[in-house]
């Protein structure tokens, strides 16, 4: 045991232990045996506790060492009082909150491979379609084939132009870089705004909006909830047929105001429900278009203004989304 500070006193003790004994034998002989064997028992209690202290911060520095090669699989045992005891329970501590972040930092890891994995695939369809479709276009002189390919090229190029554009808003909204201005609203007005997008399409499939809005208020970013409420409404209009009915109603209670939007679809199966708000979740009646991302969105977009939303349908009968904004946060 090279260590210097156990030495030294043990040296500085073991000369003071013998002078002493030295000096009492001019005295008393059997006085300076006392004082040696005295000093000897002293010395060697010493010895025996600093050692096991220094044999204790060595097991210390080896599980620390072994941590630092990535191994966090050890566990420090034993616990008593003192401060060696609170220096363990501390490193202990802070060694757990390293294991679990090192768990959350291969959790993101591997969602991150997979979600460019997804993203990758999404992009891959469109591009393609786009690509082959310009082939044509350079190889035909039928003017009514070439507008048919022309517009087929333009559908999927807006496809890729939205599939970027929420992408980036969800990347933005993870990283806490989105700017959320949180200001008084009135539902009816972003109810108004979320359906202008639509109003062309509901009328050339003949779907009915019915609205029944008990106007109430609320905190939070128009633009931001206007784009929730719009990947809801464009999920329903998805899967309502010609002709179908689409419900949106509004009412306040004591804690919250509810917002329910409704279709007269073919619903979301059972086995579906529990992950339709899951990012590139694709449920078995989702359309060929659907990439996946859109109820996701709108999720994280409510959860940044502490509402919540949440899923119900039976097969055959529709679906209905409910938005809860609350008025205050317990």
């Amino acid at each position: 045991m090279k260590n210097r500070e156990f030495f030294l006193p043990l040296s500085i003790g073991g000369g003071l232990t013998a002078a002493a004994g030295a000096a009492m034998c001019f005295f008393s002989p059997v006085g300076a045996a006392v004082c040696l064997l005295l000093g000897a028992v002293l010395l060697a209690v010493f010895a025996f506790y600093t050692k096991r202290r220094y044999r204790r911060l060595a097991e210390l520095n080896d599980y620390l060492s072994c941590v630092c090669g990535g191994d966090y699989s050890l566990e420090i045992g034993g616990n008593a009082e003192g401060e060696l005891s609170i220096l363990q329970n501390n490193l202990y501590k802070v060694i757990t909150t390293l294991r679990s972040q090192k768990e959350v930092i291969e959790k993101d890891k591997t969602y991150l491979a997979d979600s460019l994995a997804d993203i990758s695939h999404q992009l891959k369809t469109p591009l393609t379609s786009v690509i082959m479709m310009t082939d044509l276009l350079a190889n035909e002189d039928d003017a009514e084939k070439r507008r048919e390919f022309s517009r087929v090229a333009g559908e999927q190029c807006e496809k890729m132009r939205w599939l970027v554009g929420t992408l980036l808003k969800l990347s933005k909204l993870d990283a806490g870089t989105a700017e959320f201005l949180c200001a008084p609203q009135r539902i009816g007005a972003v109810v108004g705004e979320s359906l202008k997008p639509f109003l062309l399409t509901l009328e050339l499939r003949g779907i009915t909006v019915e609205k029944e809005i008990a106007d109430f208020g609320f905190n939070g970013d128009q633009n931001w909830t206007v784009e929730a409420i719009q990947n809801i409404v464009k999920n329903c209009i998805e899967h309502t047929p010609d002709g179908g009915r689409l419900r949106i109603s509004a009412s306040d209670t004591t804690l919250f105001g509810r917002l329910v939007i409704e279709d007269s679809g073919c619903g979301i199966a059972p086995e579906d429900l529990p992950h339709i708000f899951e990012r590139f979740y694709h449920g078995k009646d989702a359309s060929a278009e659907s990439v996946g991302i859109g109820l996701a969105l709108s999720k994280t977009i409510l959860a940044k203004e502490n509402a919540s939303i949440e899923a119900r349908s039976v097969p055959g009968e529709g679906a209905a989304f409910e938005i809860r904004f609350y008025h205050a946060v317990v």
